[in-house]
């Protein structure tokens, strides 16, 4: 199976729209992490399934979301509530309440992925404000046979980043 994850696109309209097309022929499901700072009716975000964000207003996006797929369960997270900023400690924590094997958040912008003990966790970091490089960002999971793959592209033209790109056993 493959997904795309977005996070943190702050208002961004058009961008979203050209990320999801790029790869709408190849995904199984598409993810944005938070910060959207857009309506769950909007247009641009209707692809996605959606978590809000410390920037979204409204109670009309869930704080998380719990994806039960062929490949496992995913975690879908903002990151604020986690303190993502400073350590994943409280997103394992939840992870293992829910038993998911993937945990997808944002908040922090800062792209990266990392698999520990059975469990991927992926921040798409920002298509709009990146943090720690100047890469705008988008990730892209494909999950076979207890494999994850994470790939990072930029949002701008799609261009692979592979330093960032990690796999390895679930």
């Amino acid at each position: 199976m493959r997904f795309l994850i977005v996070s943190d696109s702050h208002g961004l309209t058009e961008e979203l729209t050209t990320i999801f097309e790029r790869h709408e022929a190849e995904i199984d499901d598409a993810f944005h992490c938070g910060d959207s700072q857009l309506a769950l009716v909007d247009e641009h975000l209707l692809p996605y399934r959606t978590v809000r964000g410390n920037c979204d207003f409204g109670g009309d996006l869930p704080l998380e979301r719990i994806e039960t797929t062929d490949a496992g369960t995913i975690l879908i997270v903002h990151g604020h509530h986690h303190d993502v900023k400073f350590d994943l400690n409280r997103l394992r924590y939840r992870a293992e309440e829910v038993g998911a094997n993937v945990v997808l958040f944002g908040h922090s912008h800062v792209a990266g992925a990392l698999i520990e003990d059975g469990v991927v966790y992926i921040n798409p970091g920002s298509i709009r404000m990146p943090r720690g490089r100047t890469d705008k960002t988008y990730a892209l999971l494909d999950l076979e046979a207890g494999e994850a793959t994470v790939r990072f592209y930029r949002s701008e033209d799609g261009s692979h980043v592979e330093d960032l790109d990690i796999s390895g056993k679930l």
